[in-house]
Formats: structure tokens, sequence, C-alpha cells
């Protein structure tokens, strides 16, 4: 996995192997609490499904565990960085060398051909274009969509677009994965597919997963799951057996 930025500093005492976990986390919009004292941790390796209704804070949660948002109150350690503490150009970089994205849409870029949406972290990491070109080649291959590496958005279908989106957010080798709805866009068979790459990527490079869901049937790919019920986390339960 990729090192932290330079000058940030380890700060504070997690349990060994746990690579982002949340410590009383409070966050308001304006006048309207949003969480009320969560404490959330993955570990290398893990998938966890966090699972509640709408305006439950899932979404939310994710965006303070990803340093997207910076928490009222409470503590956010990713690898032992105190993620809460840091400037936004910190944060960024974390995201950029430490955490992968998936999102509902997958939010490639279009002008792009899939192969070059997939390299682009690695290219904005630094890595040559020959070296990037390799290492995203050889996932996508492994994720079965060699086939498609030089058609653009809007040449291949939702399902090739999410493993690209899978595989873009893996190439890096990130500590910790987000996935917000990553299947709420897809058909039964094309959301199968992509759950099943995205959770066996993961864990053949040893990254958290931290995958955001309302359905029984995504969570059921997770090893466990986390439920957030107006803002507090009400039950933390291993995933029903089957997708593991």
């Amino acid at each position: 996995m990729s090192a932290a930025p330079e000058g940030v500093a380890d700060e504070g005492t997690v349990p060994e192997g746990i690579v982002v976990q949340a410590r009383g986390i409070e966050h308001s919009f304006g006048r309207t609490p949003v969480l009320r004292g969560v404490d959330v941790e993955v570990a290398a390796g893990e998938v966890v499904a966090l699972m509640g209704p709408s305006g439950s804070g899932k979404s939310t949660l994710l965006h303070l565990l990803s340093g997207i948002l910076v928490p009222d109150s409470g503590e956010i350690h990713l690898l032992g960085h105190r993620l809460d503490r840091l400037g936004e150009n910190a944060r960024a970089g974390l995201r950029l060398s430490q955490m992968g994205f998936v999102f509902q849409f997958g939010d490639l870029a279009p002008e792009l051909t899939l192969v070059e949406n997939v390299e682009l972290p690695l290219r904005l990491t630094g890595s040559t274009r020959s070296s990037a070109r390799a290492t995203a080649l050889d996932l996508m291959s492994a994720l079965r969509i060699d086939d498609v590496t030089d058609r653009r958005l809007n040449e291949v279908s939702g399902g090739q677009a999410q493993r690209a989106a899978v595989a873009r957010a893996l190439v890096h080798s990130p500590a910790v994965v987000f996935a917000d709805e990553p299947t709420g866009s897809l058909d039964t068979l094309a959301g199968e597919q992509v759950l099943e790459a995205l959770v066996s990527a993961a864990k053949d490079r040893g990254a958290a997963v931290l995958l955001v869901t309302h359905e029984m049937s995504v969570a059921a790919w997770a090893d466990r799951d986390v439920q957030l019920r107006d803002g507090r986390v009400r039950t933390s339960a291993l995933a029903p057996a089957g997708r593991r």
C-alpha cells in the first residue's frame, strides 16, 4: 500500500489490523443533527456493510471517514493518522494514496477509455504511463473486462462500467475502499458480478471495504453489517451466510 503524505503524524492508539476507525463521531448540517456519537471500525481485508434507511446518516459517515467532511466532534483514525485534525490538502493526499471509491453511477470520465479511467489514480501518483497501463490491464483482465479496455462509457454496459470503477478504486492498492450503493443502478445479475469483483479483488489485496447499502442482498456479501438508525449505531452483526 502507498505511504501516507509527508508531515502526517501518527496519533492515538488503534488496535492492530484496524485500517479506519471512528470514535464518538457527531455531525450536524446547520441545526439538524445527522450523527450522534457513532463508533465504527473496519479491519484490513474486511468487508463491512453500512446499512440503514434513507436519512440515517450512511453517506454522511462515509464522507467523514474519507475526509471529504470533517466531524463536529469525535476522532477519525486512518492507518493511525488523525484524519479529523488534518487540513484539506493532507486529507486529499490520503484520499489519493490510501483510498478507493466506487459510487452508484461509477463517475467514470466519459471522454476517457475504460483503461484510461482505471490507470488514472496511478498516473496522478506519479507512475509512468507504461507502468500504469500494465497494472490497469492486469486488473481489468482479473475483473473480466479486458475485452472492452479501449471503449468509452457510452460503448459498454452498466455492469462493465461499474467493474471498471471497481478496477479504478483498487488499481493503486488502497488501504480502504468506500463503496456507496455500488449496485444501485444495476440489474440483479450485473450487481452480483460487480459485488463479486469488489469483494474478491479487495480481499486479494488486503483492502478494507466499507459498503453503504440499504439492501440485505448486497449486505450478504459482507463479513458483517453495521446498522445506523437516527444517527446512531444500533447493531453490528454478521451478515447472512452464503456470500463470504
